[in-house]
């Protein structure tokens, strides 16, 4: 098949469209390079995948529609895998618009973009963050996301509905999936294991928040990159039994569907931290500090949902996954 990628040069974007590729695909990737974080490790991953004959690249906007066009027209893509986002919780609270033009002037981009381009299956990052203030464990796609707690949540919920809109009017099949703190190789700058990694090897305290009293469900690239590709080939045909006076918010008659895809198995943050402490061979000197604004003081996926349509199951342990990390940031920044 023909597929797009969008936020090729991404983290996990880089890692769907290498699977892709060795799959046999044809792909198609697109990514502004932005200033978010170091460009240079976009670029990197970008090599990466250019090393591949199937894969071709094109610098670009989602939030350029004319550009966007021109993209579809160009090719016939089968399916879309739409990664390209401004990502960030603490980002969002001080740089607002940003995430307006690229979740949400971006996302409408895309979605004309696929109705108009006769796309088979758009499947979309959603993210844990639309839970918000939710208390109840595990998160589960049935529950209602009416609170969240960060501008960046709220776009990923906005993303949600303005899919559902569109398989309703144009049924075009959208899946999003809602990913749950991912690491591993090639990892983002701004997340927590990335910014352990360079601080510990360095010599400097790390940021432990919430006084360290926090859980996440990190789940390693490899995992995600599975759920992801085997979806799909499952593009939503419409729930025959949804009931709109009872409406279930993962579902719809509508060929739409939102799912969990994570580890199902939060982690202490301190027994995260050991982990990195064991993988490089040092301990961290900790700072710890109050809950950031944005934050939840805990993820916990229900990946059932997932599991019974693919057969998605994390198979990579926790110091498996941190010392495959480890490894990685330390022969790319020869640490």
């Amino acid at each position: 098949m023909k597929l797009l990628v969008t936020g090729a040069a991404g983290f996990i974007g880089m890692h769907v469209a290498q699977r892709l590729l060795d799959a046999g695909h044809e792909v198609v990737g697109i990514d502004d390079l932005n200033a978010y974080y170091d460009p240079a490790l976009k670029e990197a991953r970008l090599a990466q995948l250019q090393a591949h004959p199937a894969f071709s690249f094109q610098r670009m906007d989602i939030a350029d529609m004319a550009a966007m066009q021109r993209c579809f027209e160009s090719h016939r893509f089968e399916r879309v895998v739409h990664l390209a986002a401004q990502a960030g919780v603490r980002y969002s609270i001080t740089h607002p618009h940003a995430y307006a033009s690229a979740n949400l002037v971006g996302f409408t981009n895309m979605l004309e973009a696929c109705r108009h381009g006769g796309v088979k299956h758009l499947v979309y990052a959603s993210s844990s963050s639309v839970y918000g203030g939710n208390t109840k464990m595990p998160f589960s796609e049935h529950d209602a996301v009416d609170h969240p707690v960060s501008l960046y949540a709220a776009t990923k919920k906005a993303n949600e509905l303005m899919a559902h809109t569109y398989s309703h009017l144009f049924q075009l099949p959208t899946t999003g999936l809602r990913f749950f703190t991912v690491y591993g190789p090639w990892g983002r700058p701004d997340m927590a294991p990335f910014l352990f990694a360079d601080a510990i090897l360095a010599g400097r305290p790390i940021n432990v928040f919430n006084h360290g009293d926090m859980k996440r469900d990190f789940t390693y690239i490899d995992d995600i990159v599975e759920g992801v590709v085997r979806l799909l080939d499952h593009p939503p045909q419409g729930n025959p039994a949804f009931d709109p006076q009872r409406p279930d918010p993962a579902t719809s008659r509508a060929p739409y569907r939102v799912f969990n895809i994570g580890n199902a198995d939060p982690v202490p943050l301190m027994s995260f931290i050991g982990a990195m402490e064991s993988a490089i061979g040092r301990e961290a000197t900790k700072h710890f500090l109050p809950m950031q604004d944005g934050d939840v003081p805990a993820t916990f996926a229900d990946t059932s949902e997932l599991a019974a349509l693919v057969g998605f199951a994390p198979r990579t342990p926790l110091t498996e996954g941190v010392q495959r990390f480890v490894s990685w940031y330390r022969t790319f920044y020869g640490r």
